[in-house]
């Protein structure tokens, strides 16, 4: 099959979750035989088509800021789609579209009415109410063009049973969606050797606001009375990486709390995971969340909070893999002390690790590439 991709940001010069499951999916479809294409924004110098492990990289306009004061950028999301408008050439027999920032799934569904080509878009989250908070009174666009972008596609792939379910509440029919889920790289994570942990905790991700990295710093704040050595790294970068550091040296926790930044490779991030014994994830709003697997799959259990737009949460059986909590810095602070003390934490090690094996991305390429074969016929 010919198989183009839409996402304008693309991995791993862009790393987030969306991100990695298409470039994922992408080489181990090439590796199959497949001819994968993806179209996205240049983040390479050099000619715009560039080939890498096998997958065909269309450089669709230069980089844009994505984030403009701590949001996704409309001007950088409007620049992609009306360049995608003419770039996106070849006859393909699908294509799968990720339904952020919205805008390009409109470039792609004119493509594939013209060229009559089945369009798929993978859904990541559903934001519904959660417009009101992004945009105020303007989160009346937000959801029309939200609920107008469920309406453009052949198939939906919602990556967890709770969009799914949120795209149901939206209206959209049941029969067209399947749930295929996102997953981990258990080969490349095995390959990483371990080393003697050097944190007690770990964070890797967007510092992004709905992340609530702050919670973990203020937990880090409160279990520091308890045990005043206390070590946590926070892997990553973002809009949220100034007040972060405010809020750390305003608890006086410098000596308690390392920034490492964004990590260039994979291989770097896995280490700093397994170099911890416990991984935080305290964030409201998840469509899935790989790198709760990912750490699971370093062995370390999770905790992670409670909230209606988490579906991370619901990855987590509590005792097994992780814990999940109410949203307060003393919820996570006591699952940690809880983990911590007599070391639990190492016999939710294995349970950990078979929980990821659920999720390899070899299964979760093998079930898109039916669906795709299901469209495309």
């Amino acid at each position: 099959m010919r198989i183009a991709y839409v996402h304008d940001v693309i991995y791993p010069y862009v790393k987030g979750g969306s991100e990695k499951r298409v470039w994922e999916i992408s080489r181990r479809l090439a590796a199959k035989g497949h001819e994968v294409h993806i179209f996205g924004m240049k983040y390479w110098d050099g000619e715009d088509a560039v080939e890498r492990e096998g997958v065909h990289l269309h450089g669709v306009c230069d980089p844009l800021e994505l984030y403009v004061e701590g949001k996704r950028s409309i001007r950088a999301a409007i620049r992609f789609s009306w360049s995608l408008l003419w770039s996106l050439r070849g006859d393909f027999d699908v294509i799968d579209s990720q339904q952020f920032p919205y805008l390009p799934c409109f470039s792609a569904k004119l493509f594939s009415t013209l060229k009559r080509t089945p369009l798929i878009i993978t859904w990541h989250e559903v934001w519904g109410d959660y417009w009101d908070e992004y945009l105020g009174w303007m989160a009346i666009f937000g959801k029309a063009v939200e609920r107008l972008t469920a309406r453009l596609p052949d198939r939906i792939i919602p990556v967890s049973e709770r969009v799914r379910l949120d795209l149901l509440s939206m209206g959209v029919e049941s029969e067209r969606m399947v749930v295929v889920p996102n997953g981990v790289d258990l080969e490349k994570i095995d390959s990483v050797g371990a080393r003697d942990p050097a944190y007690d905790l770990v964070y890797a991700g967007r510092l992004s606001a709905h992340k609530r990295v702050d919670l973990l710093i203020e937990a880090v704040g409160l279990l520091k009375e308890e045990i005043p050595e206390i070590r946590c790294a926070i892997i990553g970068d973002g809009p949220e990486m100034e007040d972060l550091g405010g809020l750390v040296r305003g608890l006086k926790v410098e000596d308690n709390v390392d920034f490492l930044g964004f990590l260039d490779t994979d291989e770097e991030v896995i280490a700093g995971v397994k170099s911890s014994r416990i991984f935080v994830l305290p964030s409201t709003r998840e469509g899935f969340g790989i790198s709760l697997l990912e750490a699971n799959a370093c062995g370390l259990p999770v905790v992670t909070v409670r909230s209606e737009m988490n579906a991370a949460s619901d990855l987590v059986e509590d005792g097994l893999n992780g814990m999940v909590v109410d949203l307060s810095p003393e919820a996570v602070a006591g699952a940690i002390l809880d983990l911590l003390k007599e070391e639990k934490h190492i016999g939710l090690s294995e349970p950990s690790r078979k929980v990821a094996e659920r999720y390899d991305w070899s299964a979760v390429t093998d079930a898109m590439e039916r669906e795709y074969e299901k469209v495309a016929s």
